[in-house]
């Protein structure tokens, strides 16, 4: 089992400074397709800061680094299968010979030893432009597996006090064998 410490799921406290950007808090559960929770399932997420730069050597710097944003995190499910992460908004970015933008993401992996491989997704965001002209999510043939990546916000959990403000997205992570 992999240690998970227990600020690892808050990318917002990572370092000294406060990371630049729209702070939000993705949260859902990780579900088997009879609808249970999936307990015990480690998630791993990474992403651009706001500006749309990993921090990531092949990265090809043409916007700035955030000094007090890494963009990685994890946690494990509890035993519902609940999961949440604090973190910044993803900017979109060039896409391959920039030819067209990406939409703002987050790559996400789920490891739990009752599927025994490694699952990688990504999460999009409601309302975001780019969804619907990116050729890797238009790879989907299906119009409801394309929905089922989307964050959806909840006006009823977003934080409007001052500096910790956040915008509350939820997403919901199926998995079938």
């Amino acid at each position: 089992r992999i240690p998970v410490g227990p600020n690892d799921n808050d990318l917002l406290h990572q370092h000294a400074g406060d990371p630049i950007g729209l702070r939000i808090v993705l949260s859902g559960r990780v579900l088997d397709s009879d609808g249970r929770g999936v307990p015990e399932t480690l998630i791993e997420i990474w992403q651009t800061n706001a500006s749309g730069r990993y921090v990531d050597p092949a990265d090809p710097g043409f916007v700035p680094l955030d000094p007090n944003f890494t963009g990685a995190g994890r946690t494990i499910t509890d035993s519902l299968g609940r999961y949440w992460f604090k973190t910044i908004k993803p900017a979109p970015y060039l896409g391959a010979r920039d030819s067209w933008f990406r939409p703002a993401h987050i790559h996400v992996s789920l490891f739990n030893p009752a599927f025994g491989l490694r699952m990688i997704t990504q999460c999009y965001f409601e309302g975001d432009p780019f969804i619907r002209t990116d050729p890797i999510v238009q790879a989907i043939p299906d119009a409801r597996g394309i929905e089922r990546l989307v964050a959806k916000v909840n006006v009823e959990k977003c934080d409007r006090t001052g500096e910790e403000a956040t915008v509350a997205y939820d997403w919901d992570l199926v998995i079938r064998g």
